[in-house]
Formats: C-alpha cells, sequence, structure tokens
C-alpha cells in the first residue's frame, strides 16, 4: 500500500473534523504510515481535534502520523489530498440568510444552497474557498481537492473558474434517495434515531441500485433497480408513492406528477430551487438551536475524550457515510471504484447542460483520477429546471469572484423564488450590509438603484 499526505483544511469542525478522522482511522489498512495534517483558523477547536485525532490513531492502532498547525502553507507542503470544508461563523450567517429574505416577502426553503439565502451564502463560500485554493495553488498545485463547502455546485464552480486545481465536490445527500425509495417500497421505516439510520442505509445500498443526475441538492432519479435481480423499480415506486400519506414529501410529489421523475434530494433541498415549494413545505426553515445545541454538546464529549475523562472506543467501528476516504484510496491503489455522486464539471455527462456546468452524476475513480458517466438525456423540463438554476449559479458564482453587486442583483432576478424587482434590492443591500465583514470583494461596490 502506498503512504501519502491527507490534509483537511477546516479540521476544527466537531462534525467535518470528527467524521473525517473516523473514516480515515477505518480505513487504516490502506493507509497505514501516510500523514494526516489538520489545520485551521480556529486555534482551540483545532487544539482539540489534533488531540482527537492521535487519540482515535493510537486507539486503533492505525498507524498514522498526525499532524497539525495553524499554519495553512505549512499544513499543505507536500500534501497529495486536500479535503476542504469551510465556513465563517456558519449558523449565525445562515439564520441571517434565512431572516432577510423572508422579512422581504420572499418564502425560500432553508434558504442554504438555492433561493436568496443561497445567493449569500455563495458570496461568502466561494469567496472564503478561493482565498484556500489560491494557497493550494501555490504549495500543492497538484494535489486533488474534495471539496465538502456548500453551496457544492456554485463552490465547485468558482474553483473551476478561477483556479486550474483538480477538484470533486463530495455530498451524502444522494443517501435521501436510497432511503426515500426503501420507505416507499417498504424495506425500511422511518428510523427513530441516527444509528438505526444507518444500519437502513447499509441495508438498502445492498438491496437497491438508485442512480440519479442533476445539480447537487437538486437531483433526479433517473434509474432505480433490484440490485440483486436487476429488475426495474419505478413502475412499483410510483405506484406505492401514490399510496402513501399526503404529506410524504408532497413537493417532490408534485415535480413527479408534473416533470416525470423524483427528486433524490427529498423536499427539503429539492423545494430551494422552485418557486412553488411554499405550497407544501412548513416553512420553518432549519433548526439553528437544535443545531447550535448538539454541536456544544459534541464539543464537550471531545474535550472530554482529549482531556482524557472519556474514551475514544465509542468513536471507532463504524464510518460517517461520506465518500472522501474511499476516494483517496481508489486513486492510490487504482481500485476502478463506481461512486453514485460526484459534483464535476459536465463536459456532456448530462445532456443539454453546458460542458462548464457543475453537475453531480455517477462516476468512476480510479488511478487515472475521477471521471463522470454520461447519463441518458434527462426528460425535457427538468433539463430546463437544471438549466434556469445553471444560470443564476453563473451570475451568483460571477458576483463572488469579481465583488459585482450588478451580477448578484442578476443572479437573484433570475432566481424563480424571489418574486419581485424591489423584494431583490432589498435583499442584496441588506445581505451585503450585514455580511460585509465577510464580503472584502464587494467594498468597493455602490448601492443598488
Amino acid at each position: 500500500m502506498r503512504t501519502t499526505k491527507i490534509t483537511l483544511v477546516g479540521a476544527g469542525s466537531v462534525s467535518f473534523g470528527l467524521s473525517t478522522l473516523q473514516d480515515i482511522v477505518a480505513y487504516a489498512d490502506a493507509l497505514r504510515g501516510s500523514t494526516i495534517a489538520l489545520t485551521d483558523v480556529n486555534a482551540e477547536s483545532l487544539d482539540v481535534m489534533t488531540r482527537v485525532a492521535r487519540g482515535l490513531n493510537a486507539e486503533a492502532d492505525a498507524g498514522l502520523v498526525i499532524e497539525a498547525t495553524a499554519d495553512l502553507r505549512a499544513a499543505l507542503d507536500g500534501a497529495e489530498f486536500v479535503i476542504v470544508a469551510i465556513a465563517v461563523d456558519r449558523s449565525a450567517t445562515w439564520k441571517k440568510d434565512w431572516e432577510i429574505p423572508l422579512r422581504c416577502g420572499v418564502r425560500q426553503v432553508l434558504g442554504e444552497n438555492g433561493g436568496p439565502g443561497g445567493l449569500g451564502h455563495t458570496l461568502r463560500s466561494a469567496h472564503l474557498m478561493l482565498e484556500v485554493a489560491r494557497v493550494i495553488e501555490e504549495v500543492a498545485p497538484d494535489a486533488w481537492v474534495l471539496n465538502f463547502t456548500n453551496p457544492m455546485s456554485r463552490v465547485c464552480l468558482a474553483l473551476e473558474r478561477a483556479t486550474a486545481l483538480r477538484f470533486v465536490g463530495l455530498c451524502h445527500q444522494i443517501g435521501a434517495g436510497f432511503h426515500i425509495a426503501g420507505r416507499v417500497l417498504g424495506l425500511v421505516g422511518k428510523p427513530k434515531d441516527w444509528d438505526e439510520h444507518r444500519v437502513q442505509q447499509e441495508v438498502l445500498h445492498r438491496r437497491l441500485d438508485v442512480k440519479a443526475a442533476g445539480l447537487n441538492h437538486f437531483t433526479f432519479i433517473y434509474d432505480l433497480r433490484d440490485n440483486e435481480t436487476g429488475a426495474d423499480l419505478y413502475p412499483e415506486f410510483r405506484e406505492r408513492l401514490a399510496k402513501m400519506p399526503p404529506g410524504f414529501e408532497p413537493l417532490s410529489r408534485r415535480l413527479m406528477d408534473s416533470f416525470g421523475l423524483f427528486p433524490a434530494t427529498g423536499d427539503g433541498h429539492a423545494g430551494e430551487y422552485v418557486s412553488f415549494a411554499c405550497e407544501t413545505s412548513d416553512m420553518k426553515g432549519f433548526d439553528f438551536d437544535g443545531w447550535d445545541r448538539e454541536g456544544e454538546e459534541m464539543k464537550a464529549k471531545l474535550r472530554q475524550a482529549a482531556a482524557g475523562e472519556r474514551s475514544f472506543r465509542e468513536y471507532l467501528g463504524h464510518t460517517s457515510g461520506e465518500r472522501a476516504v474511499q476516494i483517496i484510496d481508489a486513486m492510490l491503489h487504482n481500485r476502478n471504484q463506481y461512486e453514485l455522486a460526484l459534483n464535476i464539471p459536465n463536459h456532456g455527462c448530462i445532456p443539454g447542460l453546458p460542458d462548464w456546468a457543475v453537475v453531480e452524476v455517477p462516476g468512476v475513480v480510479s488511478g487515472a483520477g475521477i471521471a463522470g458517466l454520461h447519463v441518458p438525456a434527462l426528460p425535457p423540463g427538468i433539463t430546463a429546471l437544471l438549466a434556469q438554476q445553471v444560470a443564476v449559479q453563473d451570475r451568483a458564482v460571477e458576483a463572488a469572484i469579481h465583488g459585482d453587486r450588478q451580477v448578484a442583483l442578476q443572479a437573484l432576478l433570475l432566481d424563480p423564488v424571489v418574486p419581485s424587482y424591489e423584494a431583490a434590492v432589498q435583499i442584496l443591500d441588506e445581505l451585503l450590509t450585514v455580511h460585509a465583514p465577510y464580503l472584502p470583494q464587494f467594498r468597493q461596490c455602490p448601492a443598488t438603484t
């Protein structure tokens, strides 16, 4: 087995840092002797996660070399793979992305990746990612960048347009497609907790072959089969879905009835991209308080483990469901591995969309790199939905790269979730004002009129 160096940027995150370390340790036989470099701008979080990494490494006898530094350049030196999940004041800024459009009369779902909230998120995240990317280009230009930062398609498009780096965007949302299909087909019920959900996912991946394509958080199941017999399960899925309770994924059912295919993401994320989602969604937004509470609880547990007051054993024995480490293993050891969901430039994978658009498609990973599969032409209406979002993403990313207020306004005016010019102007001015500390590229922009 060949050793390598993997750098985790944003490693202090209790969700990203811990889950990635768990996956790395679980693949110790493939990575033994490799160097894992942790870096983060938050010194306290980095210190805790470094002690966690060393504790997991020792507990599992993984044989990894753990390094940590707040110096991004030092962390990247010699890296062949860079896993990135970065955000600043994530919960607080997202909450503003949700509240500002709502106050301006826009009813958006989640406000994370699409809609006006998605624009605010794009402007911050793309700028932040490009700051990191420029250092990667200088220090480790041949490294593969594995991005988890949202909004996924837009951040990856910024990497495609403003850098020469090799990258792939990774997201676990395809798992929602498996779970929805499994519930409709009677293979699983609603899980009572995360542990049961994880067990169900393992069962469903053995039983079902789900193929989906589109844009991240807006993909559609174009093929659904029995993994053992190859039988087409879409007819049974449609029949059973019609008998599900009315409250089960009502928006996704409308989209399938109208456009022909079922969204793999479920209502929550699909609703970020359509104007009529507010008719079926609860419009409560994300549970920011619950997310913050769970994060603090996890931090407390990790601090205890880092201080020797809690065993690391509870974090071993299972993987996160993310695919970064498996993909690194496939590249290192030429596994020729099939992957369900890769965010990459289109280059013809989805007919009818521009080659430059970042799409989410199945693909193959090997020692030669990453290749997306060319999928069958999606129904014309779905292609039109995706093309509409590609246009919005184009404008949002250009605005983020160049700090162009007029282009940012165009992104809002093209977005189907935004109902009026006046609302777009008000939202943009408020987003740029409240997020000004995170948007230095906009400091010379005149106000919208």
